[in-house]
Formats: C-alpha cells, sequence, structure tokens
C-alpha cells in the first residue's frame, strides 16, 4: 500500500479498480486544519487526467502493472510498434494509448512499456531524446548576438524553441519532460 508521503512523478498507484500515474502533486500543510495532498493523476488505461485531492492518512494499492525494456520500431495506419529486445516479440499500441508522447517517439529508441494485467497500456521515455531538426528558419547574419530563438519542428512533428544558429538537419537533444531544447548533438 502506498501512502501520500511516498507520492512522486510516475508513482504508479490502485484507484477504483484502475490503474493511474502521478503526473504532478503538492502537499499542502495549511496554516489551520489537517494537511492534504492536491494531485493531477493521469488513467493509464484511458489516458484522461484527473485532479484530486486526498487527505493526510488515505492508502492506495499498488496496481498489477509490469514494466518491459522495448525498442520503438516504427508507427504505421495501426499504431505504434515495439519490440522486446530478449524475446523479439512485437507489441501494437494505439495512438490513444501512447498520447503525446508519440512526438518524441524516434526509431530504435529505448522505452519501458507498462502492463496492466498483460494489456500494454503506456510507456515511460528516457531523460531526453536525440532527434532531427525537419523545417526551420534561417538564423540572419546579426542575431547570433541577443540570444533569441526561434521555432524548430523536429522529424517527428514536434514544435521546439531552438537558438538562432540551429539548421534544418542538426541532431538535437530534447527533455521529454519540459519539450525544450538542450542541446546539439556532434553527428558522427
Amino acid at each position: 500500500m502506498y501512502e501520500l508521503s511516498d507520492f512522486k512523478k510516475g508513482l504508479k498507484i490502485l484507484m477504483e479498480n484502475e490503474p493511474f500515474t502521478v503526473v504532478d502533486f503538492q502537499h499542502v500543510k495549511p496554516g489551520k486544519g489537517n494537511q492534504f495532498t492536491r494531485t493531477k493523476l493521469r488513467n493509464l488505461l484511458t489516458g484522461q487526467n484527473r485532479e484530486m485531492t486526498f487527505k493526510q492518512g488515505e492508502r492506495f494499492p499498488v496496481p498489477n502493472v509490469e514494466t518491459k525494456e522495448v525498442t520503438f520500431l516504427y508507427k504505421d495506419d495501426s499504431g505504434y510498434n515495439f519490440m522486446d529486445q530478449v524475446t523479439y516479440e512485437q507489441t501494437l499500441m494505439t495512438t490513444q494509448d501512447v498520447g503525446d508522447q508519440s512526438l518524441y517517439l524516434v526509431e530504435n529508441l529505448k522505452v519501458i512499456l507498462f502492463y496492466f494485467n498483460d494489456r500494454p497500456v503506456g510507456i515511460d521515455l528516457p531523460k531526453t531524446v536525440n532527434m532531427k531538426v525537419a523545417q526551420t528558419d534561417p538564423g540572419m547574419k546579426g542575431d547570433r548576438v541577443t540570444g533569441g530563438t526561434k521555432p524548430a519542428t523536429m522529424e517527428t512533428g514536434l514544435v521546439v524553441l531552438v537558438p538562432l544558429h540551429i539548421s534544418e538537419g542538426d541532431l538535437l537533444k530534447v527533455d521529454t519532460e519540459t519539450g525544450q531544447y538542450s542541446e546539439r548533438v556532434n553527428q558522427k
């Protein structure tokens, strides 16, 4: 059983017989009254977000969630295809199951797949992902001094604000939690 003091981002809990993951939380200690915790939870089965407040002392069962390290292979009309590196078994996830995380899926990316009662219900991305810039405006000479940014569309369709010196075809490291540019990666 998990208690509110165990809450952290990414924690999986069971509520109303469905698995949820903690997206965000805030422990609140008012000057008067009991402590409580505001949380933002995501249902792993439906993908819906839910904001809830819990009183101190509430407990939550641990869901039957298993994890496997898999590699993202490709996307087609039926969904996103992943392969287990040990058994070479392929798993298909729908666009609804993957959600906004699809913007960070590049071929051969290793991710963690979550299974609830032997059904794939979600993925856990690495902290950063290397992606190529598909489209961006060229930086103008003289703009480099200001430290400004410009939008760049990545190979997956994700739009990231990047420094003015970035050009099409550059390989960038992007933070998967914030969706922000981290650094340019040297291509070998």
